[in-house]
């Protein structure tokens, strides 16, 4: 039995497979070392009645999150995931990597995540080439759903939002200053909370102001992170994953256009075609 995992800062996506058939489905908070240590994630995993019963029959552990990009991250979630499944060979990498393989396989193309956080990079068909992108919530994640719900926040109290959906947003979450600023600045994983919005803003697309916030987010993020990988890679297909860039894909669509740049594929949760990915392999 395998099992495939792909990690955002909310939520871990797990598929278990035996013989190409899924045996479980299942979901569980996010893993992400930089918010949570081996015991943490540990924790997390003994609180799941279904790995918890599928733990030794597991031997192949895949798994893909926001946060593994550097070898001492990684070595945290290996570690903590080889304490849990004691008979499993475990494999850990950077979200890219999985929302590459899932879009690319084995072909080279640019990839881009527009998640909880926001990311890009050139994949050659086998390895994700380093880039100086992905550097978390504070310096960068321009376009993501943690940067919308600072954009948010920030016209709600400042009075740069419109009346007419400044009433909408304090009808739906009454929303207390005090409160908030404790949630962002003295509680543990602020991208959680600053991401909570985006069902929101999805439910909110046709508003003009919310339109014209993504488009905003998305146009940063192509200047600073797209562009910058078509122009040394101009032949390269571009794709894209993540609930955001899924839920806004027409207007993600709007913004390459204006750029003559044509998407390929956009893949919300990327994990089956993973699982399809490393079934095919075993």
């Amino acid at each position: 039995m395998i099992a495939v995992v792909y990690s955002g800062s909310r939520n871990a996506d797990w598929k278990l497979s035996e013989k190409g058939r899924i045996i479980c489905d299942l979901k569980t908070p996010g893993i992400n070392p930089f918010f949570n240590d081996q015991e943490a994630i540990i924790s997390i995993l003994n609180k799941n009645d279904s790995l918890i019963t599928y733990a030794e029959r597991i031997k192949r552990i895949y798994f893909f999150g926001a946060g593994a990009c550097l070898k001492e991250t990684q070595e945290v979630i290996s570690e903590a995931l080889g304490r849990f499944f004691k008979y499993g060979k475990v494999y850990v990498a950077h979200d890219l990597k999985a929302s590459a393989l899932a879009t690319c396989g084995d072909s080279p193309g640019i990839v881009g995540i527009l998640g909880s956080g926001s990311n890009a990079a050139y994949f050659d068909g086998k390895k994700i080439i380093n880039n100086n992108y992905g550097m978390g919530y504070l310096l960068a994640d321009e376009g993501s759903s943690n940067w919308l719900g600072r954009c948010l926040l920030h016209d709600y109290f400042t009075g740069a939002m419109p009346e007419d959906f400044s009433h909408m947003f304090e009808v739906r979450y009454n929303p207390d200053r005090k409160l908030i600023l404790d949630k962002i600045y003295k509680q543990a994983s602020p991208v959680l909370f600053l991401s909570s919005y985006n069902d929101f803003l999805i439910d909110n697309l046709e508003h003009t102001y919310v339109r014209e916030l993504v488009l905003k987010g998305f146009g940063i993020y192509f200047n600073n992170y797209i562009l910058p990988l078509v122009k040394k890679h101009p032949e390269a297909p571009l794709h894209f994953t993540g609930p955001l860039a899924a839920g806004f894909q027409q207007l993600l669509q709007e913004v390459a256009a204006e750029l003559n740049l044509a998407i390929s594929s956009i893949i919300k949760r990327p994990i089956y075609n993973i699982l399809n990915y490393y079934t095919n392999k075993n």
